[in-house]
């Protein structure tokens, strides 16, 4: 097949759409299919290189700063997209959001007669904490917001969404296009057990205290991801046994330094900054917990590699973390935005270390369920499903809403 994926961020950004989408392009790379991947170019200028068998085409941007480091805006993307689908000729296409570029993947789909997959990991909790008034708006944003979504995924001949609870939230928010819970998988042969790994050795590598019971967090430091409840819980528990350990960048960390040394937190709480792909499994296994305080999270990647890790989490309880997380299995979970809930459920956690082992080995097991090569096996299965069907008209070039009749949404693809 010749595949050809689209949206808003690539590899070399670290999100979780960023590494589903190039774990999966890379993935049908491996399994023999022809792959070209549009993403919007990160230094302004159109750009076209290769990276691991994969053609990548990056469009002409802008960068918004004002609004976040790593939003690009591709304005007027139509021509360029048009000449790729010609040189390219895919055979079918999957958009992963409904920006400037999907949209005119969706176009093209259209104008040639091609059938497109739209997988969603949008949220609106992801961009409200960036819109102005939007505490006291948030109704309308949500609507606004879910409304520019769905003007394009109800037009998809398919939807997925990485996870069953993602689907529930996206069909009850007014998605009508057939939909299917696909997880975005995990590379077990990187993130893994490492019971040779010299925790503290590792510990001193990143400037930890050698001693102290580690919880971790990896992930974006932005507003959505809800840092701030692990900081006040860990201010509220003033226990110098306990470090908080953060690892990634985004644009709330100086707000949450800020916030650390108001609290009084130094020597409690530290902020590694981006940490390597290459080190991320040695740092999972050198913590004791991870935690995942967001309350927007359609699965968590970077729980699940934890979690592949044979850690036990702590995780809100909220979104699609109930799924990951099975409270007193290999974890426990908290209150959504509750630093006291939050304060309670560390402390159980961190007080009975007799439980680690059992509660990381259900995680372990959990994590099986989503192993990266079974999820890019799942979409090879989709597509050629699509593949085999007939296309049954060729619909506008122009981009508009439609309003197919409702369909019934999946939560599998094993029925097809």
């Amino acid at each position: 097949m010749r595949v050809l994926i689209a949206g808003q961020t690539y590899y070399p950004a670290y999100n979780g759409q960023s590494i589903f989408t190039t774990n999966l392009a890379e993935g049908l790379v491996r399994r023999g299919h022809e792959v070209l991947v549009i993403r919007p170019s990160l230094t302004g200028p159109p750009e076209r290189n290769n990276r691991h068998g994969v053609q990548i085409e990056a469009i002409r941007s802008v960068q918004l700063n004002f609004l976040h480091p790593d939003v690009y805006y591709t304005p007027f993307p139509g021509d360029a997209v048009r000449s790729i689908f010609r040189k390219f000729k895919p055979d079918i296409a999957h958009i992963h959001d409904h920006y400037p570029i999907s949209q005119a993947v969706y176009r093209n789909t259209r104008r040639i007669g091609i059938k497109v997959v739209g997988t969603n990991h949008f949220m609106p909790e992801n961009a409200t904490p960036y819109l102005p008034w939007a505490a006291s708006l948030k109704p309308i944003y949500d609507w606004l917001l879910w409304h520019w979504v769905f003007n394009l995924y109800n037009s998809l001949d398919v939807a997925t969404a990485p996870s069953k609870t993602a689907v529930s939230i996206v069909h009850k928010s007014g998605l009508k296009a057939p939909t299917y819970a696909i997880s975005c998988g995990i590379n077990q042969d990187h993130f893994h057990l490492d019971t040779d790994i010299n925790q503290r050795a590792w510990r001193q590598s990143f400037g930890l205290n050698p001693d102290s019971v580690t919880v971790l967090f990896v992930g974006r430091v932005d507003h959505e991801k809800r840092l701030d409840v692990l900081l006040r819980a860990i201010h509220r528990l003033n226990r110098p046994d306990i470090q908080l350990v953060v690892a990634g960048k985004g644009a709330a960390r100086k707000e949450l330094e800020k916030m650390a040394g108001d609290l009084d937190l130094e020597g409690r709480i530290y902020f590694l900054g981006f940490v390597r792909e290459e080190d991320l499994p040695a740092l999972f296994n050198s913590a004791d917990i991870f935690a995942m305080p967001s309350e927007a999270e359609l699965l968590s990647i970077a729980t699940l590699e934890a979690m592949s890790c044979a850690r036990p989490v702590l995780a809100a309880r909220a979104g699609a973390l109930p799924e990951l997380v099975t409270n007193g299995v290999n974890g426990y979970l908290f209150k959504a935005g509750d630093e006291n809930d939050a304060a309670r459920a560390m402390s159980t956690l961190v007080d009975h270390p007799e439980r680690w082992l059992r509660m990381g080995q259900a995680s372990a097991e959990k994590a099986q369920q989503h192993n990266l090569d079974y999820v890019i096996q799942r979409y090879e299965k989709l597509y050629e499903s699509l593949l085999s069907k007939p296309v049954l008209s060729r619909r506008p070039t122009t981009f508009k809403r439609e309003r197919p009749a409702p369909k019934r949404v999946h939560n599998s693809i094993d029925t097809l």
